[in-house]
């Protein structure tokens, strides 16, 4: 490109080039590039202008050259596919006509901080410092599918909207790689938010972010990993946010969030690995929320926020906070709609466990026996509510002494009132009314006197009742010891 067909505002960003000198175009401080269509030639740099600029600009020896404009308007395509840019680019505050396209190139750095752009073309770039796009507000798509990028990416206060009726995501970052951490506190999305494969080193920070798409997906990151930790605190979510397979040595931090996806999925974590889930001080949830298959070491749950449906089959962790009473807790493994699944009331158990509550540990356990027995046929069902009422399942062996003394002060008195007769008057010993009641409920140890005496008519009866409950007391108690026993 020739110096003689540049206009003056191109020619101060020309002769600032080689040094790597700054020309800012604003005319007041705080201006921002959402007036920039209307900017006059003043202020305006065509595209090309900057594209011979940083593929064979100007150098002068001792000086590093850089493109740092600021508060230009730019017109038509700045088009850097698969260029190599050896320069710093700082294009901050303008305004495009055009989408950039800078799909597999490699730069330096690039900075778009606070511009105004209808979208972003830059699949596959590769930066060897940091991308910044804080600020800026994109019209449409952002692809930055398979970008690597060697130091962070900023996209806080960034907002990313598309035409109504897109159905692909508005932000792609699918595949990318970033170096240290991706940053986007105070996002503003309308569509999806991909990350599908993603790899971050550092962290991934959305905290305050509003992520909003009137389809399924409002932000995907299947398979993410990242080295350190989510953080999504005072995150407002309107759509399905699905971090299945995800890795996440940190945590995962939720507090003070607004998830909402009704009739659906609000938010699937399933088959991952995460140190830390930090769920608490938010609203209800409004949608499913899925935890199936995954491992966590700490859950910091709050009841209060679990929605009506949840799945939590084979999830695993190993602490469970807030301590709260059972009865708080029991809800969340009864809102899952598949089948009976005793793997998550042993998770619970052992949480309660390895915080020393064993009474509480008990009653999960109590819990899931009486869940189990809703699944059994009728038969199964009425034993069940036999040992449920007697002893509690062998989880509450205290009822079954209750039954036990009922049971002998009825007998006692009733046999005391009327003693049965003798089977041979002279050879039967002196008649024990409560010794006899213990030789009908107990099925193994004898007095001698149940099998002296012969009761007739009603106190017959109640000599049957009185035998055939000692049975099942026995029974149940020796069932409900062997289970709490195999607990141990």
């Amino acid at each position: 490109m020739e110096i003689n067909d540049l206009t003056p505002a191109e020619l101060r960003v020309w002769q600032a080039f080689p040094k790597g000198e700054a020309v800012d175009f604003r005319t007041g401080e705080g201006e921002g590039a959402a007036e920039g269509a209307g900017w006059g030639p003043e202020r305006t740099v065509r595209a090309t202008v900057l594209r011979a600029l940083l593929l064979d600009g100007p150098v002068e020896n001792g000086e590093v050259a850089a493109l740092k404009v600021a508060g230009a308007r730019i017109t038509g395509v700045l088009d850097l596919r698969y260029a190599t840019i050896d320069s710093v680019a700082r294009l901050s505050h303008c305004h495009f006509d055009d989408v950039p396209d800078l799909s597999g190139a490699q730069l330096k750095y690039l900075n778009l901080t606070g511009s105004r752009l209808p979208g972003l073309g830059a699949a596959r770039i590769r930066v060897d410092g940091g991308l910044r796009l804080t600020k800026c507000r994109f019209g449409g798509r952002v692809r930055l599918g398979g970008a690597q990028i060697a130091g962070a990416l900023y996209l806080e206060g960034a907002e990313v909207t598309a035409p109504e009726g897109t159905e692909d995501p508005v932000l792609q970052l699918h595949q990318v790689t970033v170096g240290e951490d991706l940053c986007a506190s105070r996002l503003r999305t309308r569509g999806e938010l991909r990350l599908n494969g993603a790899t971050i080193s550092g962290s991934l920070r959305l905290e305050d972010a509003e992520l909003r798409h009137s389809g399924a997906f409002v932000f995907s990151a299947e398979a993410l990993e990242v080295g350190a930790n989510v953080l999504c605190r005072r995150l407002n979510a309107h759509g399905r946010i699905d971090l299945r397979g995800a890795r996440i040595p940190g945590r995962l931090d939720l507090l003070y969030s607004s998830l909402s996806h009704p009739g659906g999925t609000a938010l699937r974590a399933s088959s991952c690995v995460i140190g830390e889930v930090w769920l608490r001080k938010g609203p209800r949830i409004e949608g499913m929320l899925n935890l199936r298959r995954s491992q966590i070491d700490h859950l910091n749950l709050e009841p209060e926020m679990l929605p009506a449906q949840v799945r939590l089959l084979d999830l695993t962790y190993t602490s469970l906070t807030p301590h709260v009473p059972p009865e708080q807790r029991l809800p969340m493994l009864e809102r899952d709609e598949d089948t009976f699944d005793p793997h998550g009331y042993e998770q619970l158990t052992g949480a309660y466990r390895r915080t020393g509550d064993d009474h509480a540990a008990r009653l999960v356990q109590l819990a899931k026996q009486r869940h189990h027995r809703t699944t059994l046929p009728w038969y199964g069902r009425l034993w069940g509510h036999v040992q449920d009422a007697t002893v509690g399942y062998g989880f509450r062996p205290m009822r079954a002494l209750g039954w036990l003394l009922s049971l002998l002060a009825v007998g006692s008195v009733a046999f005391a009132l009327e003693a049965p007769p003798p089977l041979k008057a002279g050879e039967a010993p002196h008649f024990n009314p409560v010794f006899y009641t213990l030789d009908l409920l107990l099925p193994v140890i004898s007095f001698g006197q149940e099998p002296a005496f012969a009761p007739e008519g009603g106190q017959q009866a109640l000599a049957y009742v009185l035998v055939l409950t000692g049975w099942i007391l026995a029974t149940t108690v020796i069932a409900g010891v062997t289970r709490t026993v195999s607990r141990h």
